[in-house]
């Protein structure tokens, strides 16, 4: 207590009376001593960690007020400047005291030294929690015992005195409504909800809600907060919770309560701060930690702490801020646990039990990574807020008076919006606040729409908290400039240095900012900081809007998104988490005038900032963004209040919407429903491993945009169902509800069957993995008939009995939408239908509407069961078998799995009948035995729609299939169509996606049969442990089984015994299509009973036998068997039967696989396989075949008269073998060919005895044929009469064993191909082979390629051959080889033909080659490929041409090919006197003066000259000038596709103009100009007896064409006119028609792409008839139009073999005309109408064209209803080979009329039908039409609407599909 003296001392302080401020000391304690609760408070908040107890409790006002003064005095100067400010801005003062007392103590140099004051007056450091001095280390002495009664004293002591301290702290928190945040005024519990395994053991649901309609005294629940399941150990609970969900209030709450003895169970308790830890850089050891920096006992610490220690489990460490720790906790730590450290190092070592074991630790976090240092079994809780009732007594508390409650909560409720914010326990404060000062004195409502957005509010709580009338717009900006300084170095408390004091002030007159004292060992410091980071991030979104520093670009660089996913590598949440949220609500229209009127500015300036925020977040939605900042951009959104924004985000929303692990609130949801509300398309919301706050789906209520809603978290519970229950009936456009792995018990369930029967529209629903009970079960299915639209019901891993079960399925038997029941394990699943769908469909068909039985039948519901690993038994089958036969008809009955046995199963197959399964019943696993298998099936033996019985007894296998009824299969086909219709008409849906099914137009399947498929059963047995002795019992009930087809018998125990007794019971099974043995110990004696089988069993057609794998199939020549074996496509069974499709007929087959083939079992084996009836195919393969065992089957071979095939495979045959084989051809003359490769695989085909002989084919390669063999062979060959082919490629002749070959060739009748490839042979063998061509007169041709190739073919005829060819490629001859070889070609004298391919051949070479070429007479050809050829140039290739000792009649020369070819004719004869008269005529130099001479010598008598892809210079033309002047013979010249010069272009012009009898001119594709045509053009003058003329792709201007025009006038011998790509128009068609009619003897015009028009079109159209003798025309690619086709069609040439009209602009009536006209022509080969719209228009004949080949109709918009007509003009076209139809829109009844015709055009080789319309089922009718024997070779399918995997199947079964992008085929010549 202050005396007098120490208050004289304080007003007469010598430096007070210096300043002369001892009058204005007592006017500040006189001003004071009136408002001693303000004095109070600011002292608090400026010294808030001091004890103001007993010691400032003194009589006297005016001595606590000096008092109190004095300690903020002690505080420093910076204290003591902030309250002086608050003392002038906050009390109302005189202005001649404000004056004086901010002139001298609100400046830093007006400050007194000291204020004298008593000693005794000084504050007690024992009470004081904060300012204290630094105690002596604490526990390193022992304590003698004499002092254990005086220590525990000291420690009572000290646990009184924290309770003491803390009661007095929150003592005077009871201040009045409407003062400032710093205050709170009442406390509501918050939800809060626990998130792991350690919940309290007296938790429900996991939720601790404590009541909101307690008192203020108790909260009965709050004790669960510490009733962890954790009894050893560290007790840490970590309570989580967003920014403002009072967290921090919750723990001062906690603190309060403790100091009124509420929580008797700890006797101490610590509460720290984070915030203020973060500024402590020093170590501290935890006794520092307690005691320097909470409170330091009155004497004896150490006592103290080590009563602490011993009883730890009495005490509470509170850590307020986890989230806000600066410095991260070290992974690994090395000191020891009382060395000192960091404060959170501190913090670890309580949570892991290192210091004061036992304590029970509690920290407050925002949702996030928790620090490393926290245990695993830490346990969290989660806080959710307030809830409607929590918000309603919040209000009820905040408000005094009846009336304000009554207006507030009206406010609240009729907003929803705001009612959503006040979730948020901070906001809900703020609203509050700012209802309290807007209420009075506005109407209903208004007070709600100023407080719009979270923004709005804390922008209206900064106007209710300012002066009226008055915006401190300088101290609001000061305040945001260091709230964003703050957040942008991390910094939450702020020292004196930090703020301006004017600010300091201001803030806490508002109630804005709060004070503390940050302290360490030995020193403290006052800070400041916001009430809540919230508001600090608030004033820096009011700096960045509002100061002018700030402009548009930083601005929006604030405006990002964070996620709040939990990241392995940021353990540290950032301090910004609603700073752009409050950038955007800022950004709204309703906030600008308030920030104009702080920033100053008009508000145009304001709207730009305001645009910049807005374009940001337009921005931020075109993003692909995650869950987290979805919602934060849905706030941010929101808070902005501009629709279109809000349109804009919603729209840009995916369909989609995952959530997936992170934290949300109402609120969050909320914002997200608020931006759906904005969007048209529904979307889907997904959200697994969310913490979900139970009230999460309140939010979601009255959202019609949200189509899916699933929800997957063990957080979710009953509160949560409930809440979800309230909101499923406003959701009208809901069809997908999930509520999968949660907590939901009886009582949540209860709530959400309510709530099922008012949404009728939904089509799914899933409650998995929620481990419901019986009831609930059963609870939840009786609303199933409710819900008319529903699809499928998920009740997957529940709890059921088998009872419960049989009740599920008396459901989905009695449910009329029930359409399957899958319970196996963990699933349990209803899928339903709507009970009028399949009605629907089928009232559209006329054949069901007739028949009103019919249509009952079809619209009978069918039902699945499926009910495995129930543990069903005997009993319960009968309950369900009485169950089903008052159900549906069963569609499937899957009961694996269960405890049946023989009797349960017994009693399913008897009643199978009766229950109308129509697919499959399923009895596996269920303890069977043999008895019970064979009840089994001689119970179903008499089945009428049995398809399939599969019984293994050691697989547990039991399965029946079963096909539809005989009556009910027209209706359940058609039916199966209409669905097939829907599911095209649906082509993204996911089952059309996942079953790649055929699916085709309605107008082909009315087309199909309607006759019912043959039920054709298959038994299968397989591995029941089947003997001999078991058979007649088998047979004797299968017997009795109608139309078995396939019968199974493998891996049974059957040996050759019981098969010989099968062999002799199989006649009285009847017809089978398969019969199957495998696995069942069989030798070859079993093979030779089958094999009897082929005479006594007529079915039987292919009998497989492997005796390693015991594989034995044998197989009838069924179809159903051939689809299922390829793998293809049954159920295009009827479409094949309808288009006419007859049965393959093939030969009987017999395959005996890895047998030992020894001679006695070869010799018996093929006695018996003699009296097979029919064609025989044998194959055999064994691992080695001995020369003795291939003898005796070669012998046997006469004696099999019906043998068409003999394959030896994977076997080893001795090298004696090919002679062996080659010696057959005498042995049997059946023998067609002889294939042998590698001695590994042989196969000879036969001759019928109705096919005539023919030639013989022999191949041996890879057979190792040496030099040796060579003899033996041709010898054995010989004596064959007709050898059409022998191919010896492959072997090892080498050079010797070739010439060896050569030399017997003359013996050996070969009258076809010799192949000798990959001989290794060298030169040596070519040259001795050009040595040989004269003594084999019968050789035609002969091939040899020496490079990579490895070719040598020899070609032979049946007669004399007088023309032969020679091909040599990559034979590398040297200077060494030339003179041989050209003595052995001059020796040749039948050859006409030599080709030298990059063989090495020089210019040296080949100019030797051609002096060294000489012949009596006759004509060769020599034709030279080698790369110099292309660079040499005309001259030198000339040159070498002058050095040939015949005459060179021919020369073509092309650059570009490297090729030089000549034609020599010998002998050689000259003519000097012409050469001489015409080398008169030339200016030439001496060394081309020479050249010109020898060529005009040598090339006298050439008659064809021919340059292509040349480049023709000046001198080259000038000797070609001089060359043709003395060509008196030249009849054809071609210069094509070359540069030529402008002064080569003149020589070359006059050298032409003397040739006068040429026939042949080819100047096409040159590189001239317009002039240089003209030039060229001159030549043509007095070309009187030409008749090929290709002037194509040349500039033909108007002179030009004149000029042609002219001369073609004299062309009276012209056949063949090519003028294409020269753009003549319509002027020059005019012309040239003029000329047309003179030209009799034209055969061939092709006016191709020269923008010829209808006028031109026409005019050519009347000339051509005049044209008699034409066969070819070419006028594609021109605009011509119907007038033309029309006018063609009148008058078609009569010769006419090729009409080439492709793109030229036809129409349905050209098209029409042009058919008719072309109908019957007896030389048409040839027609393209391609590119024309011929849709209704296609021609069609009806008399045929009987020499067409090739039709071209691409991209002519055919459909199906115009291919009909035209496919049935194909069958009248015999010669046809090839049909082009591509890029049309032909789809599978186009297909299935092509492939009726495919097997009755025995010439087509291909057909294109790329990029059309067929899908799987036309391309199966396709491969069906080749099936039939067609000779097509390809058909093209790329990009026909067919999916992936059926284009392998399709193509596996038939190659000859071609679905590629590249042609694989090649194009077929024409006239093959």
């Amino acid at each position: 207590m202050m005396n007098q003296e120490a208050r004289a001392g304080l007003l007469t302080d010598p430096i007070s009376l210096q300043l002369g401020t001892e009058n204005l000391c007592r006017c500040l304690v006189r001003l004071l001593s009136k408002d001693p609760e303000w004095l109070s408070a600011k002292v608090k908040f400026f010294l808030p960690n001091m004890d103001l107890g007993s010691g400032d409790q003194s009589p006297d006002p005016t001595q606590r007020v000096i008092q109190q003064l004095s300690k903020l005095h002690t505080q420093g100067q910076s204290t003591w400047q902030e309250f002086i400010h608050c003392v002038c801005m906050e009390l109302d003062i005189p202005l001649d005291l404000e004056v004086p007392l901010l002139s001298i103590w609100g400046h830093g140099d007006g400050f007194p030294r000291q204020l004298d004051i008593g000693e005794e007056s000084q504050p007690d450091p024992q009470l004081h929690p904060g300012l204290k001095q630094p105690h002596q280390s604490c526990g390193s002495s022992p304590r003698p015992k004499q002092f254990k009664k005086q220590e525990q004293e000291l420690a009572k002591r000290y646990l009184q005195l924290l309770r003491t301290s803390a009661r007095q702290r929150y003592a005077d928190r009871t201040p009045r409504p409407g003062q400032p945040l710093a205050f709170p005024q009442v406390y509501i519990p918050p939800i809060l909800q626990w998130s792991r395994a350690s919940a309290p053991f007296d938790a429900q649901e996991g939720a601790v809600t404590g009541d909101p309609k307690a008192e203020d005294g108790t909260d009965v629940n709050i004790r669960n907060l510490f009733n962890t399941k954790a009894n050893r150990g560290p007790r840490v609970t970590v309570l989580l919770g967003k920014a403002g969900m009072g967290k921090t209030t919750l723990a001062h709450w906690l603190c309060q309560k403790w100091a009124d003895g509420q929580l008797d169970r700890f006797q101490a308790l610590f509460l720290f701060e984070f915030r203020q830890l973060n500024v402590i850089t020093g170590f501290l050891t935890l006794p520092q930690l307690l005691f320097d920096l909470y409170l330091r006992p009155e004497a004896g610490p150490e006592a103290v702490f080590e009563y602490l220690q011993e009883n730890a489990n009495g005490t509470l460490l509170i850590f307020d801020g986890l989230d806000e720790v600066f410095h991260p906790c070290p992974s690994k730590e090395t000191a020891g646990p009382e060395d000192p450290a960091s404060a959170l190092t501190l913090f670890s070592r309580l949570c892991r039990g290192t210091l004061l074991p036992g304590c029970w630790v509690m920290a407050t976090s925002r949702p996030g990574k928790l620090p490393a240092c926290l245990p695993t079994e830490v346990a969290t809780v989660h806080m959710w807020g307030f809830d409607g009732p929590r918000v309603e007594e919040y209000v009820s508390r905040f408000f005094s008076d009846q009336p304000s409650q009554e207006a507030a909560l009206a406010e609240l409720r009729a907003d929803r919006r705001l009612w959503s914010m006040c979730a948020l326990p901070a906001l809900c404060q703020v609203a509050c606040l700012c209802l309290y000062h807007l209420l009075p004195g506005s109407s209903p409502g208004q007070s709600a729409a100023l407080l719009a957005t979270m923004t709005q509010n804390y922008v209206q709580m900064v106007l209710t908290l300012s002066p009226p009338g008055f915006l401190p717009a300088e101290s609001l900006l000061g305040l945001g400039e260091v709230a964003l300084r703050g957040l942008e170095t991390g910094k939450v408390i702020f020292f004196a240095g930090d703020i301006p004091p004017p600010v300091m002030a201001f803030g806490a007159a508002l109630g804005l900012m709060t004070s503390c004292v940050c302290m360490g060992p030995g020193h403290q410091e006052t800070g400041y900081a916001f009430t809540h980071l919230s508001l600090q991030e608030f004033f820096a979104a009011l700096h960045l809007m509002a100061s002018p520093q700030v402009d548009k670009d930083t601005l929006s660089q604030h405006v990002t998104l964070t996620s709040r996913w939990v990241q392995r590598s940021k353990a540290r949440l950032g301090l910004i988490d609603h700073l752009p949220t409050f950038l955007a609500g800022l950004a709204s229209c309703a906030c600008r005038p308030f920030l104009s009127l702080l920033a100053q500015q008009d508000e145009a300036w304001v709207g730009t900032k305001q645009a910049a925020v807005v374009q940001a977040l337009r921005k931020l939605a075109t993003r692909r963004l995650t869950g987290p900042k979805v919602v934060e951009l849905c706030h941010c959104v929101g808070e902005t209040q501009v629709p279109e924004l809000a349109g804009f985000t919603a729209q840009s929303l995916p369909h989609q919407m995952p959530f997936h692990n992170f934290l949300l609130t109402y609120t969050d949801l909320a914002a997200l429903t608020n931006i759906l509300g904005h969007r048209d398309a529904p979307i889907h919301l997904d959200f697994e491993g969310c913490p979900l706050e139970p009230r999460c789906p309140e939010a979601l209520a009255g959202c019609g945009q949200v189509e899916n809603l699933s929800f997957k978290s063990r957080k979710c519970g009953d509160a949560f169902a409930e809440a979800l229950s309230r909101c499923l009936p406003t959701m009208g456009s809901l069809k997908k509800l999930g509520l999968a792995g949660s907590k939901i018990t009886a009582q949540g369930v209860s709530h959400l069957v309510q709530a099922l029967p008012l949404c009728p529209q939904l089509e799914e629903i899933s409650f998995r993995d929620n481990q419901l009970k019986d009831w609930e079960v059963l609870s939840i299915v009786e609303v199933l008939p409710c819900l008319p639209q529903l699809r499928k019901l998920d009740l997957s891993l529940s709890n059921v009995s088998v009872s419960t079960l049989l009740s599920l399925t008396n459901v989905a038997v009695t449910c009329p939408t029930v359409r399957m029941l899958q319970v196996r394990k963990a699933d349990l699943i209803f899928l339903l239908s709507p009970p009028t769908e399949t009605a629907t469909e089928l009232q559209g068909d006329p054949d069901l509407r007739g028949n009103a039985n019919q249509r009952k039948e079809a619209q009978r519901r069918s039902l699945a069961l499926r009910l495995q690993k129930c543990q069903l038994g005997v009993h319960d089958v009968e309950v369900l078998i009485a169950q089903l036969r008052e159900g549906p008809h069963l569609d499937e009955v899957d009961l694996s799995g269960n405890q049946l046995e023989d009797e349960g199963c017994q009693l399913m197959a008897e009643a199978a009948p009766q229950l109308h399964i129509a697919r499959k019943l399923d009895l596996s696993s269920n303890g069977l035995s043999l008895a019970g298998a064979c009840r089994v099936l001689s119970a179903v033996s008499t089945y009428r729609t049995l398809a399939e019985l599969h019984v293994s007894l050691l697989h547990k296998t039991v399965v029946l299939k079963f096909a539809p009824e005989p009556e009910e299969q027209e209706v359940i086909q058609k039916s199966t169509r209409l669905s097939d219709l829907s599911q095209v008409t649906q082509p993204g849906s996911r089952e059309a996606q996942l079953e790649p099914r055929a699916a085709f137009p309605g107008s082909l399947t009315f087309q199909m049969p309607s006759e019912p498929l043959p039920c054709a059963p298959r038994i299968r047995l397989t591995h029941c442990a089947l003997q001999a002795q078991h058979l007649e019992h088998l047979c004797k009930a299968l017997g009795g089984s109608c139309c078995l087809r396939h019968l199974d018998l493998s891996g049974n125990a059957l040996g050759d015994k019981g098969v010989a007794l099968l062999a002799q019971l199989l006649p009285g099974l009847g017809a089978l299509q398969s019969l199957n043995l495998s696995e069942n110990d069989l030798s070859l004696d079993a093979v030779f009973s089958l094999t009897q089988c082929f005479s006594t069993l007529p079915w039987l057609v292919h009998l497989d036998f492997s005796s390693e794998s015991q594989r034995v199939i044998l197989r009838g020549d069924g179809r159903d068997r051939d689809l299922s074996a390829a793998g293809s496509l049954p159920e295009f069974q009827a479409g094949a039967q309808f288009l006419g499709f007859g049965q393959r007929r093939s030969s009987r087959s017999f395959c005996l696989r890895e047998c030992q083939l020894e001679p006695l079992s070869l010799s018996r084996l093929c006695e018996t396989l003699e009296k097979c009836p029919g064609p025989l195919e044998v194959k055999l393969s064994c691992k080695v075949l001995s020369d003795q065992s291939l003898e005796t089957l070669l012998h046997h071979l006469p004696r099999l008269p019906e043998l068409s095939l003999l394959q030896l495979t994977q076997m080893e045959l001795s090298p004696r073998s090919p002679l062996l084989l080659a010696d057959i051809f005498s042995l049997c003359p059946r023998v067609q060919k002889v294939d042998l490769r590698s001695l590994h695989h042989a196969t000879l085909h036969f001759r019928s005895s109705e096919e005539q002989e023919g030639g013989c084919c022999g191949r041996f390669t890879g057979c190792g044929l040496s030099q040796e063999h060579v003899e033996p062979l041709c010898w054995l060959l010989s004596k064959c009469e007709d050898l059409s082919q022998l191919d010896l490629s492959a072997n090892l002749l080498g050079d010797a064993g070739l010439r060896c070959l050569l030399e017997c060739l003359p013996q050996v009748p070969i009258s076809g191909s010799l192949d000798l490839s990959h001989n290794g042979v060298s030169q040596e063998s070519v040259l001795y082979l050009v040595e040989t061509l004269p003594s084999c007169p019968r050789i035609r041709e002969a091939s040899v390629n020496l490079g990579s190739k490895q070719s040598f073919w020899v070609h032979f005829s049946r007669q004399e051959e007088a023309r032969k060819t020679l091909r040599l490629s990559e034979c590398s001859f040297g200077p060494q080889h030339v003179p041989r070889l050209a003595t052995g070609l001059s020796q040749a004298l039948r050859l006409t033909e030599l080709t030298l391919t990059q063989c090495f051949l020089g210019l040296e070479q080949l100019t030797i080659l051609l002096g060294l070429l000489k012949w009596p007479a006759g004509l060769l050809t020599l034709r030279v490929e080698e790369p110099w050829v292309g660079k040499a140039g005309v001259l030198t290739l000339l040159e070498v041409c002058a050095q040939a000792s015949g005459n060179v009649t021919e020369i073509s020369i092309s650059e570009t090919q490297q090729q030089l070819c000549i034609q020599l004719e010998f002998p050689h004869q000259e003519n000097p006197e012409a050469t001489t008269l015409r080398l008169a005529h030339c200016d030439l130099g001496a060394h081309h003066s020479l050249l010109a001479r020898q060529l005009m010598e040598t090339c006298a008598r050439l008659r064809q000259l021919s340059l292509s892809q040349v480049n023709l210079c000046e001198a080259s033309a000038l000797l070609l000038q001089s060359l043709l002047l003395s060509l008196s013979e030249l009849k054809n010249f071609r210069l094509t596709s070359s540069c030529v010069s402008s002064s080569a272009l003149a020589h070359l012009t006059s050298g032409l103009s003397h040739c006068h009898h040429l026939e042949e001119l080819d100047l096409s594709n040159n590189q001239l100009g317009e002039e240089g045509t003209k030039v060229l053009t001159g030549a043509l003058e007095g070309k009187c007896w030409l008749k090929r003329l290709d002037l194509s792709h040349l500039p033909l201007g108007g002179s030009t064409l004149a000029a042609l025009t002219r001369g073609l006038s004299h062309m009276t011998l012209l056949q063949s006119l090519r003028l294409s790509h020269n753009q003549i128009g319509d002027t020059g068609a005019q012309n040239l028609a003029a000329v047309l009619p003179g030209l009799p003897e034209l055969r061939k015009i092709d006016l191709s792409a020269n923008g010829i028009g209808p006028a031109g079109g026409a005019r050519l159209a009347e000339c051509l008839p005049l044209c008699r003798h034409l066969e070819e025309l070419m006028l594609g690619y021109n605009a011509l139009g119907d007038p033309t086709a029309l006018g063609l069609a009148r008058g078609l040439p009569r010769h006419l073999r090729v009409l080439h009209l492709t793109s030229s602009h036809l129409g349905p009536e050209g098209a029409l005309s042009l058919g008719q006209a072309l109908d019957g022509c007896p030389h048409m080969e040839e027609i393209s109408l391609a590119e024309n719209n011929l849709a209704g228009g296609v021609p069609h004949f009806h008399l045929g064209l009987p020499l067409l080949r090739q039709i071209d109709l691409v991209s002519c918009e055919i459909d199906n209803q115009t291919a009909k007509p035209l496919t049935a003009s194909f069958v009248l076209c015999p010669a046809l080979e090839e049909i082009m139809l591509s890029w049309n829109l032909l789809g599978d009844e186009a297909a299935a009329e092509l492939a009726r015709v495919l097997p009755q055009m025995g010439q087509l080789k291909r057909m294109d039908l790329e990029k059309n319309r067929i899908t799987a089922y036309g391309a199966w009718l396709l491969a069906e039409g080749l099936a039939q024997g067609s000779g097509i070779q390809v058909i093209r399918l790329w990009n026909n609407p067919i999916h992936p995997e059926m284009v392998e199947r399709l193509q596996s079964q038939e190659p000859r599909l071609d679905f590629a992008f590249f042609d694989n085929q090649p194009q077929v010549p024409h006239g093959t």
